[in-house]
């Protein structure tokens, strides 16, 4: 196995981590990333085969976790309710209950919604050059997830600084003020939750917390710690990926000179840049898998970025094709972790980036995009537009 060493926040691996995907996957399946410490796999078969290999799984092992100090301790008491990270049949459980409020119709109901909101949205662009991360491809996230979970439109911004502080903990490049701005944000959003479910459980409404509130399975409802963390989940996990993958969805539409949006294009543009570039596994026992013996509570990291663009799977896979076979790409994981929230994110990405490119044909960069030193995470830090007469 190849020993690489690349930091995840040098400036040229931040604008275009491709290069090095490709030496990696070059050397074989899996790879040592000497940064991390850990065997990375990089080839679609290898990453989607443990993904979905039940011999592994998010929960670190029994004996293998490290002490949380007290200081971090408001973030991970969030994420000891999370069903991201849980296995069965904890995991089965949380993700029975979710799933029978987060259903497919509620999904297609809001098509019209979220129509309406990308129209409400492009009327109200500003004159000349802008950002259109915060104009636009944030807005729409979050603000379908307010109206999904029945928290008021103003908290919106709100919600979206919380998510923000949040999800900044899984950065490579993560700093002591990172790590308090988290932990402020997580005891702000938690409080607020843990009144709103209390409200929700005396006053019922037409949302998805209320709807979680009801859930059952096998007689068990979830708890309000379990019912906070998936609405922090919901938002933090779907808010943060979707705004990535629309950004880099428009700049490489722009690019592409390719306006014409549907189904197959936004596939393609989740396969060629994708917004989550890691999904990291712990191994339960000791077993041999491509090559390489793995032991138990070892770490393993499937490289969501470089499997999207192995040659052995999408064939010339530096070339924008949305007429590819229909092989769908890693973005939204594989096996029971597969993203819960992967239909609505669909929805709002064809809906947001049809209705945008059909107001504005003419839509133009208007400077260079550059990603955000986010990883393992991948997104532009803005994205400046022209869009004459929308």
């Amino acid at each position: 196995m190849q020993r690489l060493r690349q930091s995840p926040t040098d400036p040229d691996f931040v604008q275009n981590p491709y290069p090095f995907y490709d030496r990696a996957r070059a050397g074989g399946a899996l790879f040592w990333w000497e940064d991390y410490g850990a065997v990375c796999a990089t080839s679609y078969a290898a990453v989607m085969a443990l993904l979905k290999d039940r011999r592994l799984g998010r929960e670190v092992p029994e004996g293998h976790a490290a002490p949380i100090p007290d200081r971090l301790r408001p973030f991970y008491d969030i994420e000891a309710h999370s069903m991201l990270e849980l296995e069965p049949p904890r995991h089965t459980r949380l993700r029975s209950l979710v799933l029978r409020a987060f259903t497919s119709r509620r999904i297609i109901g809001m098509r019209d919604e979220v129509e309406t909101l990308a129209h409400e949205l492009i009327d109200a662009f500003p004159q000349g050059e802008f950002d259109l991360l915060p104009a636009y491809c944030q807005r729409i996230p979050v603000i379908v997830i307010c109206r999904l979970l029945g928290v008021p439109e103003a908290m919106a911004d709100q919600l979206l600084a919380w998510s923000t502080a949040m999800v900044a903990m899984y950065q490579a490049g993560r700093t002591p003020q990172i790590e308090e701005e988290a932990m402020t944000a997580s005891t702000e959003f938690s409080n607020f939750l843990r009144g709103y479910i209390d409200e929700r459980r005396s006053r019922p409404g037409e949302d998805l917390i209320t709807e979680l509130i009801a859930a059952e399975e096998a007689g068990e409802k979830l708890s309000t710690d379990e019912l906070i963390s998936t609405c922090i989940l919901l938002l933090n996990a779907g808010h943060e990926a979707t705004v990535h993958a629309m950004g880099n969805a428009v700049k490489l539409l722009i690019e592409q000179d390719h306006r014409q949006v549907d189904e197959d294009v936004v596939e393609e543009c989740l396969r060629f840049d994708p917004p989550l570039h890691i999904f990291d596994r712990w191994v339960y026992e000791d077993v041999e898998l491509f090559g390489h013996r793995f032991r138990r509570g070892d770490q393993v990291k499937c490289m969501l970025g470089a499997a999207n663009r192995c040659p052995a799977t999408f064939e010339d896979p530096t070339r924008f094709d949305p007429k590819r076979d229909g092989v769908l790409s890693t973005s939204f994981g594989g096996g029971i972790h597969f993203c819960v929230g992967a239909p609505l994110a669909r929805m709002e990405l064809l809906l947001g980036l049809r209705v945008l490119f059909e107001r504005c044909p003419d839509l133009a960069l208007a400077a260079p995009p550059r990603y955000a030193d986010v990883y393992h995470f991948h997104g532009l830090e803005r994205l400046m537009v022209s869009c004459p007469n929308p």
